[in-house]
């Protein structure tokens, strides 16, 4: 996996360096850095690589920019944004982050990052090009559902309940797999339960779970389906619950730049 480090910080760049050092799985092959957006355009234009390790405030023209740009390509590397500020984790989402990372960055969720591009690039279809929609087979057919018509993925018995605006469907593929896969789209807003990052309208707090239920520490404050916060989306009615291990980040995702 070769990887470019862009930010402006010497010593950021140096620490991300360290930290892919010490990485297995997936393991990194030539690194390269750039201290600003021209730098990491001209690495671009001259050497290919899997992943950009992308700062959003810099110099000049910032990481979102880039990673605009980066989106019109063809071929482009997966970006993960590594960034020290939260509040610009939906547009990082909106211009197809894979990740996003707050500095100091973990080792393990380095790890993480790099372990969902290494996954979701060899997912693609055969001819190269991200695959646009879920197979779902009923009663015999077999449907292509758009991904951008799929607001959430929620897990139901066996099987993953796939909700659209007009419909809901059940698909065989486990929420792990859809996460891996799709993860660019979609945030975990619950163990249960995936999300189209631009169908979210809302974070709201709900109620007390009914009888007082004792709330599972995994989940919402209140449990599963009474959690403390619910998810609001366009095009449907029903509110989704919100494990509290995923608030932080639904909240970043909902912050206004």
């Amino acid at each position: 996996m070769n990887i470019l480090l862009v930010d402006d910080e010497a010593l950021a760049r140096a620490r991300l360096r360290r930290l892919l050092g010490r990485l297995e799985q997936p393991a990194p092959g030539r690194i390269d850095e750039a201290a600003d957006a021209a730098g990491a355009r001209a690495l671009l234009a001259s050497r290919g690589y899997d992943v950009v390790l992308l700062d959003i405030q810099m110099p000049g023209d910032s990481g979102l920019r880039l990673a605009a740009e980066l989106e019109l390509r063809a071929a482009a590397p997966a970006v993960v944004f590594v960034t020290a500020h939260d509040q610009h984790a939906l547009s990082a989402f909106e211009h197809g982050a894979y990740d996003y990372l707050t500095k100091p960055v973990a080792l393990e969720r380095l790890r993480q990052a790099l372990a969902r591009v290494s996954q979701r690039r060899a997912a693609r279809a055969p001819d190269g090009a991200p695959d646009d929609a879920l197979s779902i087979v009923e009663r015999g057919a077999l449907l292509r559902v758009p991904l951008a018509e799929i607001l959430y993925f929620r897990a139901q018995d066996k099987y993953t309940l796939v909700r659209t605006a007009s419909r809901s469907y059940l698909a065989e593929p486990a929420l792990g797999e859809l996460e891996q896969r799709y993860g660019a789209r979609y945030v975990r807003a619950h163990r249960a339960v995936l999300v189209a990052v631009q169908a979210i309208a809302s974070l709201e707090r709900a109620g007390p779970a009914p009888g007082g239920a004792r709330p599972d520490p995994a989940e919402g404050a209140e449990g599963p389906e009474g959690a403390e916060w619910q998810l609001r989306l366009r095009g449907v009615p029903e509110r989704l619950p919100v494990s509290r291990r995923q608030l932080a980040l639904l909240r970043a995702l909902l912050r206004q730049d």
